[in-house]
């Protein structure tokens, strides 16, 4: 198939982002998309220009071009409204244009499904896989188009089904040319804006041509694409919005573990063994003053986890006497989990200071400053102050107040937002130098 120019495409039906029903033709309105008004939706997102990956505004080309939508659910109408707001005239294609046509942006044409499919040389299948067949009838008006698939299915039907909604689609259509592409992408991030969600579409398909068209429309819109090879790969693309923070769960054990270590420690050292040696019963302390203990032993060994696999690497590299040799499998998840873990470190350190907060507001506090004053009048002292003690107290909390500053810095520097913000060396002098106070 022959690559299509921007001035040429049609508009593709939406992906259903990471739910499945509220995108699909099927699925009820949303709410907040019922209320609203053909105003807003008329409303131009990106101005009459095209928006480019980089960011620079392109000029919109004298003829317009045409996408087709097949699908009339909540990502369909997001994804109807982003099109138009890039400068392309949409055409929808469902069962009830008249009941669906005014959900729709009024510069948008809702029509059958039949004519639909006519003009546009692209087209969004904004569907469930189950509905795939009943397109059957339109095999002869769709031969030689693009159909973008955008579905997603759900665990159940991932693991159940051993080839990927696009792959079906690519059986049923097979003188079509099927792109996976926009599946990644929530109707929410459609509406608002590819800078308020992640800019990143994932495209596959077995037709360099069509997926090149794709890969074009797809930076129309605003959107960084992202080639992931041929349609064998969808199945990999379709269980990208299964996965719920693939990165953070070896992390999140890593610091549970060390929580539950030292906290049970703790509770030795300060409740159990009082108890049994002296008979002193400090088991109301397990709430708040075991965990704020805990707390920073947790949050100083998850900060050193951070920056002691860049001294391995280091280490092995000089003594491969090389740095173009793989790591080991486990050092190398190891340098990739480090932001993971070093948010994990500011989160306990700002619990840590929360915690520290609400120390003197316990009951049991207050009780104790009491019982120390009657038994101060009982000794007949009436000045208490131990210096040595005094200036332990206010270096330490100096020290934890400029720590946890440190700590903050280095947390929001390793934000993607901020990080692109920062060059190579800005960012390094961040994450090297200001971690040496903590």
């Amino acid at each position: 198939m022959e690559s299509l120019p921007l001035g040429s495409l049609v508009s593709r039906a939406p992906a259903p982002g990471w739910e499945k029903s509220p995108d699909m033709e099927d699925s009820t309105l949303h709410p907040q998309s019922a209320t609203r008004t053909s105003g807003e939706m008329d409303k131009p997102l990106i101005s009459c220009h095209l928006v480019d990956s980089d960011g620079s505004l392109a000029e919109t080309p004298s003829e317009v071009p045409k996408v087709g939508i097949l699908g009339s659910g909540d990502f369909a109408r997001s994804l109807a409204t982003r099109l138009v707001g890039s400068g392309f005239s949409v055409v929808v294609g469902s069962r009830n244009p008249k009941r669906t046509a005014g959900l729709f942006p009024s510069a948008a044409q809702v029509t059958f499904q039949e004519e639909a499919v006519g003009s546009p040389e692209v087209i969004f299948v904004a569907m469930f896989r189950e509905h795939y067949s009943t397109l059957c009838g339109l095999s002869d008006q769709l031969a030689g188009k693009i159909l973008v698939d955008v579905s997603n299915p759900t665990e159940q039907e991932h693991l159940r089904h051993h080839e990927s909604n696009a792959e079906y689609l690519a059986s049923l259509f097979p003188a079509c040319a099927v792109v996976k592409a926009f599946n990644v992408i929530s109707a929410w991030t459609l509406q608002s804006g590819p800078r308020d969600g992640n800019r990143q579409v994932p495209i596959c398909s077995d037709q360099p041509e069509a997926k090149r068209t794709v890969l074009e429309l797809a930076q129309a819109m605003g959107f960084t694409p992202v080639d992931m090879g041929s349609l064998a790969s969808a199945r990999e693309v379709e269980a990208m919005p299964l996965r719920l923070l693939p990165g953070w769960k070896v992390p999140a054990l890593l610091a549970l573990g060390l929580f539950v270590f030292f906290y049970t420690y703790n509770f030795i050292r300060d409740v159990l063994q009082p108890y049994l040696q002296e008979g002193k019963n400090k088991f109301y302390q397990l709430p708040v003053s075991v965990v704020n203990t805990t707390l920073p032993c947790v949050a100083y060994v998850l900060l050193s986890l951070v920056y002691l696999p860049g001294v391995v690497a280091a280490a092995l590299q000089l003594r491969r006497g090389t740095k173009y040799r793989r790591f080991p499998d486990w050092l190398g998840h190891w340098l990739q989990h480090r932001k993971q873990i070093g948010l994990l470190s500011f989160f306990c350190a700002a619990l840590h200071a929360l915690y520290s907060f609400c120390l003197p507001l316990r009951r049991s506090h207050r009780y104790e400053l009491v019982n120390l004053a009657v038994k101060q009048v009982l000794t007949n002292k009436s000045h208490l102050w131990i210096e040595e003690e005094v200036w332990r107290m206010e270096i330490y909390l100096s020290l934890g107040v400029l720590a946890l500053g440190t700590l903050s810095l280095l947390a929001v520097t390793s934000l993607p937002s901020i990080a692109n913000s920062l060059n190579w060396r800005e960012f390094s002098f961040v994450q090297s130098q200001k971690s040496a106070p903590c």
